[in-house]
């Protein structure tokens, strides 16, 4: 049987290369893994294992790969699938994003559909948005939806967008857009446009343009940035564009480029949001 390969994310343990380290802390770790290759080769083995035949003292091979960061291990698990059928890219996205909200605790809160049925906790975020943020940011593109385009193909075309990005020369993580994200829902007005999914869709592909000017304004300042966005936006002729499509375009646009827009009046803004639907 091929070997299974089991992942961890941790930063001082991926530049180990003592082999005595790696093993104690797979052992110590272990209900930590993730398994990003030989899912059904580990059903196939529990099912053997109730077998009153089943020698268990026979060995398992496991490949073990620790990475720095859940983004480089994301990249590594697409990678690793690419061309085979075990779970969708947007599946291992929605597995990795969990993880990523679960290694630090954030003050602000994330709930799923799921938990959504019986109450909608008010300023809450939802997983589903953070996940397709976690996409665009992975992508480097706002562009990951598209119905048109049969769901094997569109899922094809969104590994081809990771693995062109870059992701793994990149300083910034998804965790520091999280965290830049919490920081700046301090405020309510500016957690409320940061919920809507589009807008949490720009901002985090902005946000690897801005990321160190997003965390030194406070919130108030950047909620009344949004509040001019808005009033910017307002003067778009929605009959005339894809108003989902162009409401992530403009607000990487203005996340990416915060500093120059972090002042500016609604009647500047709107002559940079004409422009941008000129080009179109």
């Amino acid at each position: 049987m091929p070997p299974i390969t089991l992942a961890f994310v941790d930063k001082k343990m991926s530049s180990s290369t003592d082999a005595d380290d790696l093993q104690k802390f797979a052992n110590e770790n272990i209900s930590d893994g993730y398994v990003l290759d030989g899912m059904q080769r580990l059903n196939t083995l529990r099912e053997a294992s109730e077998d009153e035949d089943f020698d268990s003292s026979r060995p398992i091979y496991i490949n073990i790969i620790v990475a720095e960061r859940y983004d480089f291990l994301l990249y590594r698990m697409i990678t690793l699938n690419n061309g085979q059928k075990p779970m969708t890219a947007r599946h291992q996205i929605e597995m990795l994003t969990k993880g990523i909200l679960d290694t630090e605790k954030l003050d602000i809160q994330i709930i799923t559909e799921k938990e959504t049925e019986k109450a909608k906790p008010h300023g809450a975020f939802r997983q589903g948005d953070v996940s397709e943020a976690y996409t665009a940011f992975l992508t480097d593109s706002v562009h990951n939806q598209n119905t048109k385009i049969i769901e094997s193909k569109l899922d094809e075309i969104l590994v081809g967008k990771v693995m062109d990005s870059k992701i793994t020369e990149s300083d910034i993580s998804f965790h520091d857009v999280l965290l830049a994200v919490d920081h700046l829902s301090a405020n309510q007005e500016a957690r409320d446009w940061l919920r809507l999914g589009n807008n949490l869709i720009g901002f985090a592909v902005g946000a690897k343009e801005s990321l160190a000017s997003l965390t030194k304004y406070d919130p108030e300042k950047f909620a009344s940035a949004t509040a001019v966005f808005e009033k910017a936006f307002e003067s778009i002729n929605v009959s005339k564009v894809n108003v989902g499509k162009l409401r992530r375009e403009l607000a990487m646009k203005f996340v990416a480029h915060i500093d120059d827009y972090i002042d500016t009046d609604a009647d500047s803004l709107t002559e940079v949001f004409f422009e941008e639907t000129m080009t179109d």
